[in-house]
């Protein structure tokens, strides 16, 4: 049964273990949550954003080919020497806090690839009874961080809470889509509804505060979409049960598991860069003919 006395949120789970198919050759060796956005792996974004909603426990879910993803948040002693030895000590301080001081990585096996919820089932172990964040890396955000949207509203009133934005009709198909209530909540949730079939257009996207329930229905449901343990069904569950709630996206999404959504990033992202941004718009402009809109 759900507790009515609220958590504070302080556990966040990373499911990291996908190939990156979409980016090969790039990511034959190197995890697609390592691809750089000018200097910064997409993932430290989401584990920026956790952090900064008062997650201290982050928990990444991995694979076999995903060592590197440990590897830059774990401490670099010998990186951090030479740096410092060549009097570089803002990069060795910046090396050094991509982890900040309170705040510890736990790293667990998917050992096969059975879908986003079996993902979540993995870390558990780690998480325990209490509700938890979900961020997929693949979605970098900018603005109004969906996360510390979710933790407040957890806080006001404890539940299953979305992410959602509204999507085009035809990008339906890509995403759990939401089936409203009469009380502006969430009555169920489609995984990847055929054309013409979608309750609305409101999708649910990378970013989740979940309740320890929701272990306990992956333990027990049978592959959906793709033969896969799919999250959404959990939460369709979830949801039919009156448990669900919405909150609607205000800031900018990125959806770098697209090569279209990653160029995307690189380019907002390079015309706001501290060091970069008015050579690189003039760049811009000068392939484009005119000023970059």
């Amino acid at each position: 049964m759900t507790s009515t006395t609220p958590f504070r949120i302080r556990k966040a789970v990373f499911p990291v273990a996908g190939l990156g198919t979409r980016f090969l050759p790039a990511t034959k060796a190197m995890p697609k949550e390592l691809l750089p956005i000018i200097d910064k792996p997409i993932i430290q974004y989401a584990v920026e954003e956790a952090v900064a909603a008062g997650i201290t426990d982050l928990i990444f879910v991995t694979g076999r080919t995903k060592r590197a993803i440990e590897d830059h948040f774990d401490a670099n002693p010998e990186l951090e020497r030479a740096l410092r030895e060549k009097g570089k000590d803002d990069v060795a301080d910046m090396v050094r806090n991509i982890v900040p001081e309170g705040v510890r990585c736990i790293f667990l096996r998917q050992p096969e690839a059975l879908g986003l919820g079996h993902a979540v089932l993995c870390a558990e172990p780690a998480v325990g009874r209490e509700p938890f964040a979900v961020l997929l890396a693949d979605d970098v955000m900018r603005g109004d961080l969906p996360t510390k949207c979710l933790v407040r509203a957890y806080a006001e009133a404890p539940g299953t809470i979305l992410s959602v934005m509204e999507v085009a009709a035809e990008e339906a198909q890509k995403y759990g889509i939401v089936q409203p209530d009469a009380d502006d909540g969430v009555a169920g949730l489609v995984e990847k509804p055929a054309p013409g079939t979608e309750p609305s257009r409101l999708a649910s996207i990378g970013r989740y505060v979940l309740e320890p329930e929701i272990f306990d229905l992956l333990h027990a449901q049978p592959p959906g979409h793709g033969d896969e343990i799919q999250l959404a069904d959990a939460i369709n569950t979830r949801a039919a049960q009156g448990h669900v709630r919405a909150v609607t996206l205000k800031g900018q999404r990125y959806d770098c598991g697209s090569k279209m959504g990653y160029l995307e990033a690189v380019v907002d992202f390079a015309l706001e860069h501290p060091e970069y941004a008015g050579r690189f718009a003039d760049y811009i402009a000068s392939k484009s003919g005119g000023m970059p809109g």
